[in-house]
């Protein structure tokens, strides 16, 4: 089963800022945008375990 996000991406001075919108607490940052995608993964990824347990 695959889930849809909408991934948001923004870039700041010297960060880019990553959230998902249907996700409260799904946030990261990353000094580049690939960067700021694999924290964000990480993030939804325990955010998501938490939910289940």
């Amino acid at each position: 089963m695959e889930s849809l996000f909408t991934v948001v991406f923004q870039k700041t001075d010297k960060w880019w800022i990553a959230f998902v919108e249907e996700l409260p607490g799904a946030n990261a940052q990353g000094e580049t945008i690939d960067e700021a995608r694999e924290n964000l993964k990480e993030a939804v990824e325990l955010i998501l375990e938490a939910n289940l347990t």
